[in-house]
């Protein structure tokens, strides 16, 4: 009511998901599917074939359950380990 953002994502014109993110005080009140379900509904909206995103490694079973696969080794970014994720796009 307020202003305050509480939920945030982005999709890159190249089918990156990116800075996807709630309050910590808004966690499991289902924002993040919302946030997720509607990047994905653009992505096929533009028609892309597939997302592309970075998870944290405890996150990964979050998007596992939107469809996406794990590929290639953990990584570290900003010092935090995370796992490249792929959801194929169907038309």
């Amino acid at each position: 009511d307020d202003g305050t953002v509480i939920a945030t994502g982005r999709l890159l014109p190249d089918g990156h998901v990116g800075r996807m993110a709630v309050a910590r005080a808004q966690r499991a009140s289902g924002l993040g599917s919302c946030v997720l379900m509607a990047l994905i509904e653009e992505a096929m909206a533009r028609g892309l074939d597939a997302l592309v995103l970075h998870a944290q490694v405890h996150a990964a079973p979050f998007y596992a359950r939107f469809g996406f696969e794990a590929e290639g080794p953990v990584f570290l970014e900003a010092g935090i380990e995370h796992q490249r994720m792929r959801r194929r796009l169907k038309r």
